[in-house]
């Protein structure tokens, strides 16, 4: 059975830096799509940034140029990298995933693309 498993949440202040993590079990991150979304209270969840099956990554414009996306296989894992956060970036973080051995070439941004999702990590940043 598929289970996605992040971490790396936490409390940080406005300008610092976390590093998300997306743990998969019994799904291989290899050449897989993926990203990571976000949904602040009283707000519709967001896409942030996905990777594609040539390890390309996308991003959000909110966050480009401060997130950046990986994964290393041999963990079977997936990043995302966070700097420069600020108290807009707080948010419940959740890792995606598309069906195993989806080829995907591109951005995917919409939550209809993905099929397995984790249980989500809190991120709050403070002024």
């Amino acid at each position: 059975q598929v289970h996605l498993m992040e971490s790396g949440g936490g409390s940080v202040q406005a300008g610092g830096s976390l590093k998300l993590a997306c743990k998969a079990f019994s799904y291989g991150t290899n050449r897989a799509c993926m990203a990571w979304f976000r949904q602040a209270p009283g707000k519709e969840r967001e896409w942030v940034a996905s990777i594609d099956s040539e390890n390309a990554g996308y991003y959000a414009d909110s966050v480009k140029g401060r997130f950046t996306i990986s994964r290393r296989i041999d963990h079977n894992t997936l990043y995302l990298q966070m700097t420069e956060l600020n108290p807009e970036d707080t948010a419940f973080y959740t890792c995606a995933a598309e069906v195993a051995g989806t080829f995907c070439h591109g951005v995917h941004r919409s939550a209809a693309d993905f099929f397995y999702w984790g249980q989500g990590t809190q991120v709050t940043v403070s002024s």
